[in-house]
């Protein structure tokens, strides 16, 4: 179905009472763009470690809605917004020589919106683990892997990106070799969980339990919806929201000298931070596997795992541009 795409200008200042009108005149959804930089509540929850490029500040904005031209009401709605944006009394709208709003007009693809992103997830290989989203069936080559399935979601890891699955290929290394050494089903944080792939996959090659921290509450719906997928319990899997770098609240909720696995694919600075932090949850001998690191940040997490003396480097691993560093409590 194509829709049709009205955009215009306006002052950043002007966006919020102008959705506001548009809204009373039966547009029920609107986009904006702008250049403003993003603030600490809005990457908080980000995992990336390097921001785009937003280019500067010029103070407007530009807000699109859509119609469906097949809807009957389009046009009148279509001339309420017109009228609306003629006779606003804010500033910053482009205006034409007559003094109308200049409201640019585009149509959208012919497209299936409710289903083509799920192009995009396919069944994916990492080691011996087989990660796939619900709707796809088990290639009949793969039908001996371990089976994860993970829906995209609100919050970050599907597997498809290259720190999770360098997370996923030490996990299927180090939860044989702890269970192996410890004869018991080892003890597991994953420290940033988002959609818990890290935790369940722990879990399916054998980790006993798994505590889960974010601090994205959308993570714990996430983590809950999945592990259900999975056939993993709350019992088995629990998810704590907050900081357990400065929070001393989820830091006892998580315990002490407890773990003997701790993932963080998180960021680079965050993972520096938490070097610090870390060690006292882990007990001596338990590895501490990292990534989320962009290999430009590579040396600063490296010098500050070296730099404290509770922990030794035992691998640095690639996968494209990102880097795995795995280090053990000594």
């Amino acid at each position: 179905m194509k829709w049709k795409k009205y955009s215009f200008k306006i002052n950043n200042d002007s966006v919020d009472i102008m959705s506001a009108l548009l809204c009373d005149e039966g547009i029920e959804g609107i986009e904006v763009t702008d250049h403003k930089a993003l603030t600490e509540a809005e990457t908080r929850g980000m995992f990336i470690d390097i921001l785009p490029d937003m280019g500067a500040d010029d103070g407007m904005a530009v807000i699109s809605f859509y119609l469906d031209p097949q809807d009957p009401d389009s046009e009148s709605r279509l001339q309420a917004a017109r009228d609306v944006l003629d006779t606003f009394g804010g500033e910053g709208i482009e205006r034409d020589s007559e003094g109308h709003a200049v409201l640019a007009e585009a149509e959208t693809a012919d497209a299936d919106w409710i289903n083509n992103w799920k192009e995009f997830f396919h069944p994916l290989r990492v080691g011996n683990i087989l990660v796939k989203p619900t709707w796809e069936d088990v290639p009949d080559e793969d039908k001996d892997k371990l089976l994860v399935e993970i829906d995209p979601g609100t919050a970050f890891g599907t597997g498809g990106h290259e720190t999770t699955q360098l997370c996923m290929l030490q996990l299927e290394k180090y939860v044989s070799i702890a269970n192996e050494r410890l004869g018991r089903p080892c003890e597991v944080l994953d420290l940033g969980t988002g959609s818990g792939i890290l935790g369940i996959v722990a879990l399916k090659l054998g980790a006993g339990h798994v505590i889960g921290t974010d601090l994205d509450d959308n993570a714990i719906e996430a983590v809950a919806e999945n592990s259900r997928t999975n056939g993993v319990t709350p019992e088995e899997f629990k998810v704590i929201c907050g900081n357990i770098i400065d929070d001393k609240a989820v830091q006892d909720e998580a315990g002490y000298e407890k773990y003997d696995i701790v993932a963080a694919n998180i960021l680079a600075p965050v993972i520096i931070m938490l070097v610090d932090e870390v060690a006292r949850h882990m007990k001596p001998g338990a590895v501490f596997i990292t990534s989320g690191i962009i290999d430009t940040k590579e040396a600063e997490v490296v010098a500050a795992f070296r730099a404290n003396p509770d922990f030794e480097i035992v691998e640095i691993n690639h996968l494209g541009e990102w880097v795995n560093i795995t280090a053990v409590r000594k």
